[in-house]
């Protein structure tokens, strides 16, 4: 849904109760260097006069992070925002990143550049739904991953990310039902990891999902001397663990990560070559922190349309215009706050 064009930049234009796309938008022309620059100064600019603090999400447009205060995973960046001494939270990324963000910073203005970032995995299941669920498994313990609506996690007992989920799990009693969602290949990891069985919601991202075992042994095969880097949200997580299983490939060459737990192995490794399974955005930040490296995307399609929505031109007219407007209900930030501190308490 798009906002009415008669709302005035005077009053900031809100996105709390968008229609989200089914299918991504297409993909933005990408800017010239010239554009870059320009832009890139007056977001600064603009940021400084706003007082807001800037996150862009590992998987948004080089431009964007390079802007950017803080970049890293959804949560980590929502964390280091409440730190953050500013007014306005700007937060590239998809639109339950921005919620997030006001959940645990709920006297910020929290602003999304593009009210079609959307989520498939978020999308994937509703607050009913998971009521739902509940009530047909009473007494079970729900975790659900942090890509997920504020609404869904105020129905949540823990939330996780896909650095912390093993640990959280391990630190629920055992015997404990387990419901887990919503997204079936981490939580196909996180069963093997744990052993713990757990009732897993039929979830996926779009883009992850497409990233197919075929892919990922294509891959080996040209290059049997790189390292492995698997985000669990893959499509080809699974095979790579029952791989690994059976000897097929090289444990000490092969690591499921997160984001951020890509970027800390590329600094550590001693491998000149990467395969990496996840969106392409963090080529940006991985070629940044290994510059002498080389990274080789585990499928050529893994793009997510709803991340590249935000470009800098929308950036600034977010910041210019005070929009779009994130909010929360109130009653709901605080029950879906305590999820997520519950799993900060736990992996802190």
């Amino acid at each position: 849904m798009t906002p009415p064009s008669t709302t005035t930049p005077d009053a900031p234009q809100k996105a709390e109760a968008f229609m989200l796309p089914v299918v991504p938008p297409p993909l933005p022309e990408p800017p010239s260097a010239e554009q870059i620059a320009a832009l890139s100064e007056e977001v600064r600019e603009l940021a400084k006069q706003k007082n807001a603090v800037i996150l862009a999400h590992n998987y948004q447009v080089p431009e964007v992070q390079d802007v950017a205060d803080y970049t890293g995973d959804s949560l980590g960046l929502s964390i280091e925002a409440s730190k953050a001494d500013a007014e306005r939270i700007v937060f590239c990324g998809v639109h339950f990143m921005a919620e997030t963000a006001k959940v645990l910073s709920p006297e910020k203005t929290v602003l999304i550049p593009d009210t079609r970032a959307g989520c498939s995995l978020a999308d994937g299941i509703t607050a009913q739904q998971l009521r739902d669920w509940k009530a047909e498994n009473p007494g079970a313990k729900v975790v659900m991953y942090v890509n997920t609506t504020a609404e869904v996690k105020a129905e949540t007992d823990y939330c996780v990310t896909s650095s912390n989920a093993v640990n959280v799990v391990n630190a629920i009693p055992e015997g404990e039902e387990i419901l887990f969602g919503p997204d079936m290949f981490l939580g196909s990891y996180v069963e093997k990891m744990t052993k713990r069985p757990m009732k897993v919601w039929m979830g996926e991202c779009h883009v992850h999902a497409g990233i197919r075992p075929a892919d990922l042994q294509q891959m080996l095969d040209d290059n049997p001397d790189a390292d492995l880097m698997i985000h669990p949200e893959c499509g080809c997580s699974t095979s790579a663990m029952e791989y690994l299983a059976c000897g097929d490939i090289d444990p000490d060459r092969t690591f499921i990560l997160s984001t951020g737990g890509m970027i800390e192995h590329v600094k550590k490794s001693k491998a000149k070559k990467f395969i990496v399974a996840t969106e392409e955005g963090i080529f940006h930040p991985l070629r940044l922190a290994a510059p002498d490296r080389e990274f080789v995307p585990a499928s050529e399609g893994a793009v997510c349309g709803f991340m590249k929505t935000i470009t800098l031109e929308r950036l600034r007219d977010a910041l210019r215009d005070d929009k779009f407007v994130v909010e929360v209900d109130p009653a709901i930030a605080e029950r879906a706050r305590v999820p997520i501190e519950r799993m900060i308490s736990i992996t802190a």
